[in-house]
């Protein structure tokens, strides 16, 4: 089901990214879904999380994949993926979206995303008990009252800094703000938070559930009605 695109949508994609950019919502094909993980692989190709749990580049690199085309293709029921595109329909951006209530998300597709976990890490073992580790804690902070949570955010590196996130985060908070609930995220990366602060979110949890492992910050924006 093709979800309506909120009023105003259009005017933030004229201010904030390139004029061939825009915002879209409608459902992935299976080889949108490809798409989509190849651009969330290249965004965090460098990311320290990643780069920790799998250091060798070349199996980062098919882990990536792998790991985030399992995340988009079992995100849960009620689940929303929104996408920026070029003038060619090319992705460009991606954001998830779990709403209120859908976190944790079920045991079915929990079970679901199983399988394409092991198939991205089971050549680093180790990975796989830090990475469980992560989400332990994550899980563990996640607020319990009702909130949006913003899953995914990525720019394809061709368009970072040019408003691609920008759009993509800005439609979902509008939404938010429509179901009168806070808007809630992690990221690992420190330079991230001035970027999140420009929308309101603030530091509301920082981990470090690994031992010699890259930091994570939670953070939480309120409703704006």
């Amino acid at each position: 089901m093709n979800h309506p695109t909120l009023k105003g949508t259009n005017r933030y994609a004229a201010q904030m990214a390139p004029s061939e950019i825009s915002f879209d919502d409608r459902d992935l094909s299976k080889r949108e879904l490809a798409d989509a993980a190849v651009v969330a692989c290249r965004a965090f190709f460098t990311d320290p999380f990643f780069v920790f749990l799998s250091p060798d580049p070349v199996l980062r690199n098919q882990g990536l994949v792998t790991f985030f085309h399992t995340m988009l293709k079992h995100l849960g029921d009620n689940s929303r993926i929104t996408t920026a595109r070029d003038a060619k329909d090319k992705i460009m951006g991606v954001a998830a979206w779990l709403p209120p209530g859908a976190y944790p998300q079920s045991i079915g597709t929990q079970f679901a995303q199983v399988p394409g976990t092991l198939r991205a890490l089971y050549r680093r073992p180790r990975a796989l008990k830090d990475g469980t580790a992560f989400l332990n804690a994550m899980a563990k902070a996640h607020p319990k009252d009702p909130h949006s949570y913003l899953f995914l955010l990525v720019a394809d590196p061709e368009v970072q800094r040019q408003g691609v996130g920008s759009l993509l985060l800005t439609e979902g908070l509008e939404r938010a703000d429509l179901e009168a609930v806070p808007a809630y995220l992690e990221t690992q990366k420190e330079d991230n938070l001035p970027y999140y602060r420009r929308f309101g979110f603030e530091v509301v949890n920082d981990l470090r559930p690994v031992a010699g492992g890259p930091q994570l910050w939670a953070m939480q924006r309120p409703a704006r009605r």
